[in-house]
């Protein structure tokens, strides 16, 4: 997936709140260089509005819709959290924080709805030891759409 990098997956973190794993995901989309610190409370918002949870134990902070301006570039970033964090009651395992530029998060939430509707392929994501692992999965499900 070319929108997944190496150091854009972040092993074994720890969060004692949904807004500390949201400020992690946006640190980590910063680092990456896809976004300008202005997002990460945009993405703040979206959660407000509607929670990022979408089952599975996965959550996928991004952006609200007037946030664009503030995206350098489309990529994402996971972090794995095996002892879970609460959304809103609903525990998660996994964050996948989203930018995406020209409508390009469309995309980038189709892959990543179809890698985590399946529970085996988060449960592996969850467990997994080295980013090759994570980016495997994505990418083995490319070569299936």
């Amino acid at each position: 997936m070319e929108h997944l990098q190496t150091k854009a997956i972040l092993l074994n973190q720890e969060f004692a709140t949904k807004k500390e794993a949201i400020e992690a995901t946006g640190q980590a989309l910063l680092e990456c260089g896809y976004i300008q610190p202005e997002y990460i409370a945009t993405m703040h918002e979206r959660d407000q509005l509607t929670s990022t949870f979408i089952g599975n134990m996965v959550a996928i902070p991004h952006g609200t819709d007037g946030s664009q301006q503030f995206i350098n570039q489309s990529g994402l970033v996971v972090l794995q959290a095996p002892a879970g964090v609460s959304f809103d009651g609903n525990p998660v395992k996994l964050l996948i924080g989203i930018a995406g530029v020209d409508g390009q998060h469309l995309a980038l939430l189709s892959k990543i709805a179809i890698v985590c509707s399946e529970l085996t392929n988060v449960e592996a994501m969850v467990k997994a030891t080295s980013p090759a692992e994570i980016i495997a999965l994505f990418e083995g499900v490319e070569e299936n759409v």
